[in-house]
């Protein structure tokens, strides 16, 4: 991958692991200064199964050419934010892409069945789906737009996590579904307040399909990034975290990317009109249950 992307600055939030770090480390490959953040630091991992910290990450990123900064933030904590934009603000006087992707609601997941009835749920469950994920990218748009991109009358802000498939025939979390769908609404909304103000922002949505996350490989018995999950039938539609780090990548560097403001948009039919591939050479179709 060229480095199309020297001199922009960006912020990944929930970086530390996921698709958070593969966004970065697409960045990172593309020659971008990425700010990584996250709550799992070396001196304290956010749960004690976590795979991952934002050091590992911001290193990584500066391995594949671009430059790595990590910052421990708690998105659910306005003053962390606040504090995280200053800095991005003292150190870099811009900022050209927000990719709001922090995200909670696993911490306890073995507090009860994820797929459980919606009365069975445990409301914890939903308030740290809702704290942590959709207010989370609302307070950190909300902090772009004032400290950046109002100033700056451009800028590109990328909510992830949603996906396009709810409603279909599978089993559902009344809450999981809920936040994702309130995530594609709240963009569309975001972007109509952008255009009527006249400013060169572009808000979009970004649906990956199904990723091989550390979690997963751990559920599956094998360790992060190897490759014999191909042995695995069930995971031959899987995508790994970088594929929709590569499609961050094509929409920052897309001069036109305004056209899409407010879409919900897949990676995988991003990959199909941008040519990308994942990281294995396979282009994954958008992803279907």
């Amino acid at each position: 991958m060229t480095q199309k992307l020297q001199g922009v600055v960006a912020l990944v939030t929930g970086a530390s692991r996921g698709g958070g770090r593969g966004i970065a480390l697409a960045l990172g490959e593309a020659g971008a200064t990425v700010y990584v953040t996250g709550r799992s630091t070396r001196a304290q991992l956010s749960r004690v199964d976590a795979i991952g910290t934002i050091e590992d990450t911001a290193e990584d990123v500066t391995l594949r050419g671009g430059v790595g900064i990590a910052v421990r933030c708690d998105h659910t904590n306005e003053e962390d934010v606040q504090a995280l934009f200053a800095q991005i603000k003292q150190e870099q006087g811009k900022l050209d892409l927000l990719v709001n992707n922090a995200w909670g609601g696993y911490e306890n997941i073995e507090d009860g069945d994820f797929l459980a009835p919606f009365w069975e749920q445990p409301m914890l469950r939903w308030d740290q789906m809702f704290n942590a994920g959709l207010r989370a990218q609302m307070v950190s748009s909300r902090y772009a737009m004032s400290t950046f991109f109002l100033d700056q009358r451009r800028g590109l802000l990328i909510n992830t996590g949603v996906y396009s498939d709810i409603g279909g025939d599978y089993p559902v979390n009344v809450f999981y579904d809920t936040v994702k769908g309130a995530v594609v609404n709240m963009t569309r909304a975001m972007s109509q307040n952008l255009e009527a103000n006249q400013l060169q922002v572009t808000a979009v949505a970004l649906a990956p399909g199904w990723m091989r996350t550390e979690a997963v490989f751990q559920h599956y018995g094998l360790q992060p990034g190897d490759p014999s999950f191909m042995n695995i039938e069930e995971m031959h539609s899987s995508e790994s975290v970088e594929y929709i780090g590569r499609a961050v990548v094509a929409l920052a560097s897309d001069p036109q990317v305004s056209l899409k403001a407010g879409q919900l948009l897949e990676v995988g039919q991003l990959a199909e009109e941008y040519g990308f591939t994942d990281i294995d050479g396979r282009r994954m179709p958008p992803f279907r249950v």
